[in-house]
């Protein structure tokens, strides 16, 4: 991998990292466009995703530092309380409550990074699985428009549940990540579709799409650096630098438009874009 190939790499994960078309999916075909060698490097794929977790972290730092902040400040009320029916219920603030959701969508994508990465990495480098995974991910943002219109009565009102999202919705929204492992299975488009179908409000499942992937993929970054994933790679380390900061910078621009457009946008239209784009490697690859 060139330098330069790095760079154009490294801008195309951090404008679609927020789109619901998949970053890894178009990372794969724009090796595949630049005649890059994808052969053991996965760790170039998992940097540029992290670059744009930090660019992420970074326009969601006042929610986060409130997240924080409330989860430490209540630590103190922290509690568990009988309920009349005679069960017990966690008694905590609102910021709590939040995160602790979010580790429970954590939960899936942690099983399959432990049990079934190798399986995972196997996918990585076939442009005929990115074709098909484009396809189920237009299949899954049609369905939860239609579940989501205007005016549909949702089985799962999420005005029931604190902070709009329960458990076992947070859970079902993890469940879609675990599956969006899958290059060319949209992450975002995933998890924002699988809580509109549970009834979570686009609004609510925009912020938390975007905040529960953080800690996963800037954990995987850690365990690859710390366990010599470096050396092992097939890119080199300057091509490793520029691919992270062009992912950065330019999912730094990117982050509050794309965030904006995916809470107002059809995802239908994101929909028929992928379907373009796996009709294009079909046709071509």
């Amino acid at each position: 991998m060139e330098w330069f190939e790095a760079v154009l790499l490294g801008l195309i994960q951090g404008l679609t990292e927020f789109l619901p078309v998949s970053s890894s999916g178009h990372l794969e075909i724009g090796k595949a466009l630049l005649g890059v060698e994808t052969k053991d490097d996965l760790l170039f794929t998992t940097m540029v995703h992290a670059a744009t977790v930090l660019s992420t972290i970074l326009v969601f730092r006042k929610q986060i530092w409130d997240l924080l902040k409330g989860f430490f400040c209540g630590l103190k009320s922290l509690k568990v309380e009988k309920t009349g029916g005679g069960g017990r219920v966690l008694v905590c603030n609102d910021q709590t409550d939040y995160l602790l959701k979010m580790v429970v969508s954590m939960i899936p994508v942690f099983v399959v990074g432990v049990f079934f990465k190798d399986q995972v990495e196997s996918l990585f480098g076939s442009i005929n699985v990115v074709g098909c995974a484009l396809i189920a991910t237009a299949l899954l943002l049609f369905f939860s428009d239609y579940a989501s219109r205007p005016g549909r009565k949702s089985i799962f009102p999420a005005n029931e549940y604190r902070n709009g999202i329960s458990y076992w919705q947070a859970f079902a929204v993890g469940l879609g990540q675990a599956f969006a492992v899958i290059p060319g299975l949209s992450r975002s488009g995933t998890t924002i579709s699988t809580g509109l179908i549970c009834g979570v409000r686009r609004d609510v499942m925009a912020q938390f799409s975007f905040l529960m992937v953080l800690v996963p993929i800037l954990g995987e970054t850690f365990l690859e650096v710390v366990g010599g994933e470096f050396g092992e790679s097939s890119v080199g380390v300057l091509q490793l630098v520029l691919g992270f900061i062009s992912a950065f910078v330019s999912g730094l621009f990117a982050c509050k438009a794309m965030v904006a457009l995916v809470k107002k946008a059809k995802l239908s239209w994101f929909a028929l874009y992928c379907l373009a784009a796996a009709a294009c490697i079909f046709i071509f690859a």
